[in-house]
């Protein structure tokens, strides 16, 4: 999983000797409606080339091709972002599939290029699982669309399975007062063990799986900070498997972002009414990507739209206009303009988030932007 102790590693390999090569490539399906992205990194490639001093590219050409031969090979595990890192002279590489879109970038130098990999760490939400019970516990973490297994928990001698003598030859009462004592201590580790967790890996979103009890006792003895963070809890067996987990959690996770879009479109209409910073419409939004003054693009998913590309520049309009105000370049027309809009924004370095079943932002024109200046 993409982490900073994955970036840090990354990161270490600065100071010796030879170069890297640091490939970010978005093959997001909403963005590349035809396989765009293999020419956009056909075309990074080339500039590379053409650019780069002919010992650096003697030394970086296998890498090149290393990369080029995973781009061509690897296509059904794509998901939105690819990121590659090779370096031949320090045998290194690197690949990271990501849930999200990233924005095109190609970089040869003496360290890899990580100063994306830190915004994409820092917008992106991560969530804690952690699955309970009264004598084990498990914690995930849900991050970038992946999901990784933290640590386990067991606590051994919960008194209760020795089927005579010991304890059940105690009076009823002080015997389940025993075992709820021995509980209480399993999860009073439980949640010192997840409250370490929470804070080293900054997380800010927590869901709890179990039977009812065992959620309910935990949440009981929750401290307030962490409380603060639950979205959701779910039934899951403990002894499910890592997959079995991520489809269980995936409803809650999908219910709070749905509710975290919403208050987004609410907010962009607000500050679109008040003109502060915010625009609605292809028109408006096409207009802002061309100052480049988008921060953050919201389309409604499914929104499509016919317009304009400059065959030159990427000038992007849903008007007719002929020639290209910008580089007098070829106007043509496009049936995807919204998929180039998204592309574009992505490679001004703005997020783009696509919401769900919105109708505010239908209502709006499908499609808005929260502006830098």
């Amino acid at each position: 999983m993409l982490d900073k102790a994955a970036v840090k590693e990354i990161a270490s390999i600065t100071g010796k000797n030879g170069y890297s090569v640091s490939l970010y490539l978005n093959v997001d399906p909403m963005f590349n409606k035809k396989g765009d992205y293999m020419v956009h990194f056909k075309n990074m490639t080339k500039s590379a080339i053409e650019t780069l001093d002919k010992a650096v590219y003697k030394t970086v050409k296998g890498d090149l091709e290393k990369i080029e031969n995973y781009v061509l090979s690897n296509k059904r595990m794509f998901k939105k972002g690819l990121i590659l890192f090779s370096s031949r002279d320090n045998s290194f590489w690197r690949e990271y599939h990501l849930g999200i879109p990233v924005r095109n970038e190609l970089i040869v130098d003496k360290t890899p290029y990580t100063n994306p990999l830190m915004t994409v760490l820092d917008n992106y939400e991560k969530y804690g699982i952690l699955l309970v019970d009264k004598e084990s516990a498990r914690i995930f973490l849900v991050h970038l669309g992946e999901i990784v297994e933290y640590s386990e928990i067991h606590t051994a001698e919960i008194p209760g399975k020795h089927k005579k003598g010991g304890w059940f030859a105690l009076s009823q009462n002080h015997y389940e007062r025993h075992i709820d004592f021995h509980v209480g201590l399993h999860l009073k580790d439980v949640i010192d063990r997840l409250d370490i967790f929470l804070n080293s890996k900054d997380v800010k979103r927590l869901i709890i799986g179990g039977s009812d009890e065992a959620v309910s006792m935990v949440k009981s003895r929750l401290h307030k900070t962490i409380v603060e963070k639950m979205i959701g809890q779910v039934k899951v067996e403990m002894f499910a498997k890592t997959d079995e987990v991520m489809k269980r959690v995936e409803p809650v996770v999908t219910a709070f972002e749905k509710r975290q879009s919403d208050e987004a479109v609410e907010f962009l209409v607000t500050k679109t009414l008040k003109n502060e910073g915010a625009v609605l419409g292809l028109d408006n939004v096409m207009n802002a990507l061309q100052e480049q003054r988008v921060m953050k693009l919201i389309i409604l998913k499914g929104y499509r739209s016919n317009g304009f590309n400059c065959k030159t520049c990427g000038f992007l309009t849903a008007q007719k206009i002929e020639p290209c105000p910008y580089c007098k370049g070829e106007i043509e027309p496009v049936d995807y303009i919204v998929s180039l809009a998204g592309e574009k924004a992505i490679q001004q370095g703005a997020l783009v988030e696509v919401v769900a079943e919105n109708k505010k932002l239908q209502d709006a024109g499908g499609i808005g932007a929260f502006l830098r200046f």
